[in-house]
Parts: structure tokens; sequence; C-alpha cells
């Protein structure tokens, strides 16, 4: 039940705490206020509760399916938040100008809808087995190490992406927005198939080589949402998202820069 509890706990923290940990570190490379995180934070913990509690009936939903129809409907909401996050972030680099509060509120939504998603995993978890007496010390003892690992995750990588000078770490930081946001419809794409709305298939499969439930697995799903075998329209789906965020970033960056040089 420790081990258990660790792993459980750590995938679903970590891809959490990435999409934070971006966001944040290039708010402060942008000198952007960093107040919005903490409304985000307090309502995806409120939500995930509430979200975990009704689960059972949304899953009754549908026709049976409302659970991954709602999950992906999350993910797609995640994406296109973190779409107009970076090509606006990228935007103000280069342009200089001051962020307006839709960023602020497009930036606070994809951090509430991302704790509500893992954390109502993590809640629907710990209930189904803290009323189990001899598994109550594994439970909580892994869910506070998984926790512990998360959070410090969430912090080195805060830091290291402070550690670039503002104009790279931006370009990382879109760099890896987009995969994180790639990785969000690749999940929801799996959610839609297992919902039957989406054609099932395998396209290849790695889980020879790297498994996904192994580390290197666990992170990777985390970062762009790997699938050891996925579907050919979860591919497609995923390049096409990809594409998407990465023209929109070559537009603004664009753009952005011809104000800055009509600002000079």
């Amino acid at each position: 039940m420790l081990l258990t509890s660790v792993v459980i706990v750590i995938r679903e923290v970590l891809e959490a705490a990435l999409l934070v940990s971006i966001l944040l570190s290039m708010c402060r490379q942008l000198g952007l206020s960093q107040a919005w995180f903490k409304w985000g934070l307090l309502a995806g913990l409120l939500g995930s509760v509430v979200y975990g509690r009704q689960m059972a009936t949304i899953s009754s939903a549908m026709d049976g399916v409302g659970q991954e129809l709602s999950d992906a409907g999350i993910q797609i909401l995640i994406y296109l938040c973190l779409l107009y996050c970076c090509q606006k972030l990228v935007f103000l680099y280069h342009s200089r100008q001051q962020a307006t509060p839709v960023l602020y509120v497009a930036m606070a939504t994809a951090i509430a809808l991302a704790v509500i998603r893992e954390g109502s995993e993590i809640y629907i978890y710990l209930s189904a087995f803290q009323g189990k007496q001899e598994s109550r010390l594994g439970l909580y003892s892994g869910s506070a190490i998984g926790f512990g690992i998360g959070f410090s995750f969430c912090a080195l990588f805060y830091y290291w992406l402070l550690s670039f000078k503002p104009r790279r770490a931006v370009v990382l930081g879109s760099v890896l927005l987009s995969l994180v946001a790639g990785g969000m419809i690749l999940q929801g794409g799996k959610m839609l198939i297992q919902a039957d709305y989406l054609p099932d298939g395998q396209l290849w499969d790695s889980s020879a080589f790297l498994p996904e439930d192994g580390l290197l697995g666990q992170l990777l799903y985390a970062m762009v949402g790997y699938e050891a075998s996925p579907a050919p329209v979860q591919v497609a789906i995923y390049l096409l998202s990809l594409s998407l965020m990465l023209l929109a970033l070559f537009l603004r960056y664009r753009a952005g820069a011809s104000v800055n040089m009509e600002g000079k």
C-alpha cells in the first residue's frame, strides 16, 4: 500500500506541478504578478473535492460515459487556456506591454482545472481505502511521500527555469507549455476513444522498452501525455494541436517584435 500510494500520488501531482512551475517561472521572468496562482490553486482544491464526491453521478451520466466525457472536456479546456496563455506571454515579452486581466484568468483557470482533474483522482483513491484500518498507515504515509516528491519537483523545476536568462526562459517555457498542452489533447483523445466517440486502434507499442508505469514513463506521461500504445487518431490530434500551438507562437512572436520595433 505504501509504494502504491507513492506511485499514484506522484503520477497525479507531477502533471499539475509541471504546469504550475512553467507558468509561475514565466511570470517571474516577465515581471508579472503571481497573485493569480493562489486563486487558481484554491479553486482547484475545492473543485477537486466536489468533483471527486460527485464522480459516481458523473460516471453514470451520458449512458455511462460521463466521466470520460467530462475528463476529455477538462483536458480540452486546459489546452485552450494554455494556447491563449502561451502566445500571450510570448507577445508580452517581445512587445513589453502590460498583461491584461484575461491572461491572469486564463492561467488561474488552467491551474484550477489541472488541480481538479488530478486532485479528484487522489481524493477518490484516498476515500476508497481510508475505511480500512490496516491500510491507513501505508495509505497516508505513501501519499505524504508522494506529495513531498511532487512538490519538490515543482520547486526544483521552477528554480531551474529561473536560472536561464529571460529570452531563453521564455523560449524554453513556451516549448514546454506546448508539449504539456499537446499531452492534454492526447489524454483527452484517449478518454473520447474509451467513450466510443473516436475510433480505437494501435499505431505502435513501446511498452517493452518504455512502460507507462516505469519512472521515465510516468515522467513522460506528466510532461507530454505519453502513451505506450496510442491510437492513430490520438497521434493525429496530438500533432494537429502541437502544430496549432507552434503556429500561434510564431505569429504572436512576429506581432510582438513588430510592436517592439515601432516603439523604438
